[in-house]
C-alpha cells in the first residue's frame, strides 16, 4: 500500500488539475496564477504627507497631524496607506531626494512619531507602503559628499561618475535641468555625474554590488521595524550601461518609439538587479511592491511582475495618464481634449496584459498628476459631483489594485495658479525657465500648468471651510484652494449625498464582491461609443453591466441582448431605459447586475 499510495496521489492530482481547466472554471479563476493576495484585493489611499494635517502650526503637514485623523483614513474602508517620502532630507524635490534613509525629515517629525504612527495604523488595521527612492539620493546624502571628495575615495563608485578629460560625457536627459542635460560638471574632481532628473538627486550605481547590499540592509530595517511594502520610485531606471554610449536620435526612435524614458528602463542588468532584490529581501516578508514603471510599455510590463521571475508585484504605467497632452510638448493639453475611445483602449489593452498572469493597477491621480476630477472629468460646479463620482465608479470597478489619490474622494480639483511665483514644484519651476531661456511663450505655458501641474494635487487637504482649511494655524506652505468653502470633509460628512459617502459606497461595494469586482474577467462593449464607457465583469457565472458616462451632455447605450436585473450602485437616480436603449445624464455611472438569462 505505501507503494501504491504516491501513484494514487497522482492520479487524483491530475483529475483535479484535468477539472480545473475546464474552460468555464478557467474563466472564473482570478488569472492563470489563480493566486488571491491582499495586495490585489485592497484599496490603496495615497497620502501626501506635507498636504494632510498639520499638528504644530508650522505650515507643513507632519506625522503627528496624519496620525490625528487616522479614524478619518479608516472610515474610508481603504485598506493600504501610500506615504510619499518621509525620510530625513533637502527637500530638493519634496522629499524625493533622500539625505537619510533611516532618519525622518525634520518637517515631519521623529522617529518616534513614525512608530507610534505605525502603530496606530496597524491597531486599525491599515498597512503601510512607503516610498522607495534607490534610484537616486540627494547629494546631502554622505554617500555623495564622500564620493565627490576624490577619486579615489571607496565611495566614488556609488555614483556614476565621468572623468572631464576624456570629454563631455554622451547626453543623457535631466529631467528637471533648464539645459536639460542628466550629466553635471563638478569642479572638485574635475568629473560629471549622472542624475536623470535634479542635480540635486545624483543617480545611484547599481552595478556596485557594495551599493546594492546597503540598499538591501536598509530595506531591511525598514521591513522589520513592520512596513508593509514599498512603491518604488522610477524603478526601471537603475540599470544603466555604464560604458555610456552615444545614442543617435534614430537610434533612440527605432529601438525605443522614440523616447528617453523607455531608454532608461531598458537597462542591461535591470531584472538581474530585481531579482537579488526579491531573494535577499522581499521574499523574506508578506509584503507588497509596487513599481512606478516609467519607460516600461505592454511588451516588457510583465517582465517586472510575472510571479514565475521572482521580481516585483504590480507595476504602473503612464499610457493612460500621458493621453491628451499635444506631442513634444510639456503638459500641454489638446485644445479638443482627449478622446474617449482611446482612453478606452489604453485600459482595456492593459487590462489584457494581466489577463493571464501577473496583476494590474489602476489609478487617475497622484502627487506626480493633477487632480483626478480637472484632468479627466469637469470641475465646472454643476458637474463636479456626477464626474467625480463616475470616476470613482470606474476606479474601484476595474480589475486591478486601485491607487486612490487624498482628496479625490472629496472632489478635490486644480487650483489653476496665475502666476509662477505661485509654484512650489521643481518641476514647473525649471520648465518655466527652459521655455524663458528658449524665448518661448510663457503665458501659453503657465495655461497648460493650469491644468497638468503637479502642485495642482499638491494643496492643502480640505478638512473644513476655516481661513486655512483645517489644515494649519498659520500660513501653509502651498495656497490652499479657494473651494474649501463647499468642498471639505466638514460639509461632506453632513450631506448623505456626498462624493464622500459615494467613495464610502463604493469601496464596500468593491469589498462585498471581491470575485466579480476584484477578480472577474473585464470585458470591453461598445468599444467605439464615444461619450459611453461600458463594459461587463463577470465571475462564477455571473455578470454586472458598468455605464460610465463621459460626457457633459450625457450619451447612449444599447442593450442589444442584455437584460437588466438589480441595480448595485448608481451616482444619478434614475436609470432612464427605453426598450433597448440607456440614456445616461451627463458623466452618470451605475454598475447593474445582469439576469442570468443573458447570454
Amino acid at each position: 500500500m505505501k507503494k501504491q499510495a504516491p501513484f494514487l496521489y497522482i492520479l487524483i492530482l491530475l483529475s483535479t488539475l484535468s477539472c480545473n481547466n475546464s474552460p468555464k472554471q478557467a474563466a472564473d479563476m482570478p488569472n492563470n496564477d489563480g493566486q488571491k493576495k491582499w495586495w490585489k484585493e485592497a484599496v490603496v489611499y495615497q497620502i501626501y504627507p506635507r498636504s494632510f494635517k498639520d499638528s504644530d502650526g508650522d505650515g507643513v503637514g507632519d506625522l503627528k497631524g496624519l496620525t490625528g485623523k487616522l479614524d478619518y483614513v479608516k472610515s474610508l474602508g481603504v485598506d493600504i496607506v501610500w506615504l510619499n517620502p518621509i525620510y530625513g532630507s533637502p527637500n530638493a524635490d519634496n522629499g524625493y531626494d533622500i539625505s537619510n534613509y533611516d532618519d525622518i525629515m525634520k518637517e515631519f517629525g521623529t522617529m518616534a512619531d513614525f512608530d507610534v504612527m505605525l502603530g496606530e495604523m496597524h491597531k486599525r488595521g491599515l498597512k503601510l507602503v512607503m516610498d522607495l527612492v534607490v534610484n537616486h539620493c540627494s547629494d546631502e546624502h554622505e554617500w555623495f559628499k564622500q564620493s565627490r571628495s576624490s577619486r579615489t575615495n571607496p565611495y566614488r563608485n556609488y555614483f556614476h561618475w565621468w572623468p572631464a578629460e576624456k570629454g563631455k560625457p554622451a547626453f543623457r536627459p535631466g529631467s528637471f535641468e533648464v539645459d536639460g542635460s542628466g550629466w553635471r560638471f563638478d569642479s572638485l574632481t574635475n568629473s560629471y555625474y549622472l542624475h536623470y532628473f535634479s542635480y540635486k538627486q545624483p543617480d545611484l550605481n547599481w552595478e556596485n554590488p557594495k551599493l546594492r547590499q546597503e540598499i538591501y540592509a536598509m530595506m531591511n530595517r525598514w521591513f522589520k521595524k513592520g512596513v508593509d511594502g514599498f512603491r518604488m520610485d522610477v524603478i526601471p531606471f537603475i540599470s544603466k550601461d555604464t560604458t555610456f554610449p552615444v545614442i543617435t536620435e534614430a537610434e533612440l526612435k527605432e529601438k525605443y518609439n522614440g523616447a528617453w524614458d523607455q531608454y532608461m528602463a531598458s537597462g542591461p542588468t535591470l531584472h538581474n538587479h530585481l531579482q537579488e532584490m526579491n531573494k535577499e529581501v522581499l521574499s523574506k516578508y508578506d509584503v507588497m511592491t509596487l513599481a512606478e514603471g516609467a519607460g516600461t510599455t505592454k511588451a516588457t510590463a510583465m517582465n517586472l511582475v510575472d510571479p514565475d521571475r521572482k521580481e516585483l508585484d504590480m507595476s504602473y504605467h503612464f499610457e493612460g495618464v500621458s493621453l491628451g497632452y499635444l506631442p513634444g510638448e510639456f503638459k500641454q493639453m489638446d485644445p479638443a481634449g482627449y478622446k474617449l475611445t482611446e482612453f478606452k483602449k489604453i485600459y482595456s489593452d492593459w487590462d489584457s496584459v494581466f489577463a493571464d498572469k501577473g496583476w494590474g493597477t489602476v489609478y487617475l491621480g497622484n502627487h506626480d498628476q493633477p487632480r483626478m476630477l480637472t484632468r479627466w472629468g469637469n470641475d465646472a460646479p454643476e458637474f463636479r459631483e456626477a464626474s467625480s463620482t463616475m470616476l470613482t465608479t470606474f476606479l474601484l470597478s476595474m480589475r486591478g489594485t486601485p491607487f486612490y489619490y487624498f482628496g479625490d474622494e472629496l472632489g478635490m480639483s486644480n487650483i489653476k495658479f496665475d502666476k509662477i511665483d505661485d509654484y512650489r514644484d521643481i518641476e514647473s519651476i525649471s520648465m518655466y525657465e527652459q521655455i524663458k531661456n528658449k524665448g518661448g511663450d510663457l503665458q501659453r505655458f503657465l495655461n497648460g500648468q493650469k491644468i497638468g501641474a503637479r502642485d495642482n494635487s499638491r494643496t492643502p487637504f480640505q478638512w473644513d471651510a476655516s481661513a486655512n482649511a483645517g489644515f494649519t494655524t498659520s500660513t501653509p506652505w502651498l495656497k490652499i484652494n479657494d473651494n474649501k468653502k463647499e468642498i471639505n470633509v466638514e460639509a461632506e460628512e453632513k450631506n448623505p449625498n456626498s462624493t464622500l459617502h459615494y467613495f464610502r459606497k463604493m469601496v464596500k461595494l468593491r469589498k462585498d464582491n471581491k470575485d466579480m469586482l476584484v477578480y472577474g474577467r473585464y470585458t470591453l462593449l461598445d468599444k467605439n461609443n464615444p461619450d459611453v464607457y461600458a463594459y461587463t465583469r463577470e465571475a462564477n457565472g455571473e455578470k454586472v453591466l458598468v455605464l460610465l458616462s463621459f460626457s457633459k451632455n450625457g450619451g447612449a447605450f444599447n442593450l442589444d441582448k442584455m437584460q437588466l436585473g438589480e441595480e448595485w450602485i448608481n451616482n444619478q437616480q434614475p436609470l432612464k431605459v427605453n426598450g433597448n436603449t440607456i440614456s445616461l445624464q451627463p458623466y452618470q455611472a451605475c454598475i447593474i447586475k445582469l439576469k442570468t438569462s443573458a447570454p
